[in-house]
């Protein structure tokens, strides 16, 4: 198959596996548009082998596209620092960290711009399934703080540490601030126990959580500092925006 025969495959399957009337745009836009939506509301199920067979190629053939950027194509702002302003689900790390929520199996919402979304669309069904799967073990919402592990799928990076940063409607507290900073140790705990040697992480609760951008970079920077004082992993701060860009640069002179 062609990448663009992958994908009509892919809408049809997933239009037909919803229900919903089997009608394929002819623009490649709109068709990559109606897949990341299918995708995204899909619920957590099986999928079959030929079906994950076809996503597996469209995906990472999509990564490909999109361009894989590796740890040594960037340089260190310090040693084992890394800053960079991209797309987290282009980055070949050893994980990549995802700002969830505390249902923790991804967003829901079609073609969404959260970080949430994108990691489950580029990763494909399995992720969501696999979410799925520890919650209803666990049987509970994942504590705000805590950190949860799996396989990246088809995105470049080999693991995703799922994380829920604090929800801040108000003036910002000290209980925001160390539950921030407990992501952030909870991801990097979660990689030395699983003998990761990089890791890139997003601007935590930064978005419609909430939190104050330049309050987060500064707890994001000394708590991963400090953590590499016993161990030097190697850390990506991803930033996409520029004011982000330009808080972490003033941060890490």
């Amino acid at each position: 198959m062609t990448q663009n025969e992958r994908r009509i495959w892919l809408i049809e399957a997933l239009l037909s596996e919803h229900g919903y009337p089997n009608k394929v745009p002819e623009n490649v836009f709109e068709q990559k548009r109606l897949l990341r939506g299918l995708f995204n509301v899909r619920p957590p199920m099986q999928a079959s082998a030929e079906f994950l067979a076809v996503q597996d190629a469209y995906l990472q053939e999509a990564a490909r596209e999109k361009g894989i950027v590796a740890l040594s194509d960037l340089a260190p702002v310090k040693p084992h620092l890394y800053l960079w302003q991209g797309d987290i689900t282009t980055l070949a790390v050893d994980a990549i960290v995802n700002a969830a929520n505390s249902q923790m199996r991804g967003c829901f919402s079609p073609n969404h711009g959260c970080i949430d979304n994108a990691i489950h669309t580029f990763a494909g069904v399995e992720l969501r399934l696999m979410c799925d799967t520890m919650m209803r073990v666990q049987g509970h919402e994942e504590p705000t703080g805590s950190a949860k592990c799996t396989p990246g799928f088809n995105l470049p990076a080999k693991y995703v540490l799922h994380t829920v940063g604090p929800i801040v409607s108000g003036p910002l507290t000290q209980r925001h601030r160390a539950q921030l900073a407990s992501c952030y140790e909870s991801c990097l705990r979660l990689a030395e126990e699983n003998g990761l040697k990089s890791v890139a992480f997003c601007c935590i609760s930064t978005g419609v959580f909430g939190f104050p951008q330049n309050e987060a970079a500064k707890i994001a920077v000394d708590t991963v500092t400090a953590f590499q004082k016993d161990c030097p992993i190697d850390v990506v701060f991803n930033v996409f925006k520029e004011a982000d860009l330009k808080i972490y640069r003033g941060l890490l002179q």
